[in-house]
């Protein structure tokens, strides 16, 4: 048995983004790209393409065809907030995830499927499950090479789910016009065409037949294309590695202690190394957890769990002195550590929350990294923003 592949290409990616963040937008003609004369249409809706207008299309070329057409510049930060989450959202069903492009993946589900009995029912509910959840739509091919799924997922949209087995080939793919074809680019369609291949059964025949003149086109591409029509070719995910779960830090002491100064001030230490590290990785974590290693070596763990993801010094510090004052005050001790654990990029939360929200947020981290960098240079903690004064002032 061969291996379940699966593409799944999120559609019309940048114009449905539009839409989620302006419903209004919805059934109307969108294109992403800029005005004027050398605009370039990046992608558009569904309903701008029954137009004609297609990516790469002069935009003026697409105001002729579409006056009303409503153009949106490309943003691309939100763009990308959603395209982690989706990426996200596949990799809750299997780690075997590798992405195309923003906006596209391959993954396997070999083992997945093998505890499915419905396995069209599985992918329609999947497909579902991330509208529901993002409002993004996506088709998805299923397959088993990478070659066949992509095209899978390329033959219905929207919200297609299309299985080709090696069987299906020549009903699926053989009618379809070359320029249909996955790694026939625009420049050498025209080529085949040229010699009397203008469909994919057509290539197909020629292949079978080693045509001198398809093998002169392709060069060393045709025998990778005779072996994708025949339902060869890589089932191979190349998957990232797994995302950084925690960032931590951890300090021996010279000598065992249980001087709460001594101690307090390590903790000082690790929290703005922990909080430097989260900020430049641009991460936030909603539970912190200290570690503490006694004099003859037994180790303790203590955490918290909280709703709001944090990645500042001052939180961090003050949650991981609260967790030692609690448990274990007056121990003598001869590590501690800090750990700021369920990691979160704070651009996935852009959805959520408004872009000014979120450029603010951003705004406020590269504000707290510079100040903690500075706060440790001077080696006192003598810096804060200004916002901070009044809530100082309170506390003292």
């Amino acid at each position: 048995m061969g291996k379940v592949i699966v593409h799944i290409d999120l559609n019309a990616f940048f114009a449905r983004a539009e839409e989620i963040r302006d419903p209004s937008l919805e059934g109307k003609p969108v294109a992403i790209g800029h005005d004027g004369r050398s605009g370039i249409v990046s992608t558009c809706s569904y309903a701008a393409r029954k137009f004609g207008i297609h990516s790469g299309m002069p935009m003026f070329k697409a105001k002729e065809l579409c006056p009303n057409l409503i153009i949106k510049p490309g943003d691309y930060r939100y763009y990308s907030g959603l395209s982690r989450l989706f990426f996200k959202f596949v990799k809750r069903y299997t780690p075997l995830v590798e992405i195309a492009s923003v906006d596209e993946c391959f993954a396997d589900f070999t083992e997945v499927v093998k505890k499915v009995d419905d396995v069209p029912a599985f992918f329609r509910k999947m497909q579902n499950d991330l509208f529901t959840k993002t409002q993004l739509k996506c088709s998805i091919g299923v397959a088993t090479t990478k070659f066949l799924a992509k095209m899978g997922s390329d033959y219905q949209k929207p919200m297609g789910l299309t299985f080709i087995r090696k069987r299906d080939i020549p009903a699926i793919l053989y009618p379809l016009e070359i320029e249909k074809m996955y790694g026939i680019g625009k420049k050498t369609a025209p080529r085949l065409r040229s010699v009397g291949i203008n469909t994919i059964g057509d290539l197909a025949l020629r292949c079978d037949n080693n045509d001198s003149d398809l093998i002169n086109i392709m060069g060393k591409f045709y025998q990778v294309i005779k072996d994708w029509i025949n339902g060869r070719g890589s089932d191979v995910i190349v998957s990232e590695p797994e995302e950084q779960k925690s960032i931590g830090n951890s300090s021996t002491f010279y000598h065992d202690t249980n001087d709460f100064n001594e101690i307090k001030h390590m903790f000082e230490q690790l929290a703005e190394e922990v909080s430097s590290r989260a900020i430049k990785e641009n991460k936030m974590g909603s539970t912190i957890q200290i570690v503490v290693k006694e004099a003859d070596f037994v180790v303790h763990n203590k955490s918290l769990t909280f709703d709001n993801p944090t990645n500042d010094y001052k939180q961090i510090l003050g949650i991981a002195l609260k967790l030692y004052e609690k448990n274990f005050l007056s121990m003598t001790v001869r590590l501690v550590g800090i750990t700021l654990q369920k990691l979160i990029d704070p651009r996935d939360m852009a959805i959520q929350i408004s872009l000014f929200d979120f450029e603010k947020a951003e705004e406020d981290n590269r504000t707290r990294l510079l100040i903690n960098e500075l706060n440790r240079r001077l080696k006192k903690d003598s810096l804060m923003r200004a916002s901070e004064v009044g809530t100082k002032e309170k506390k003292k």
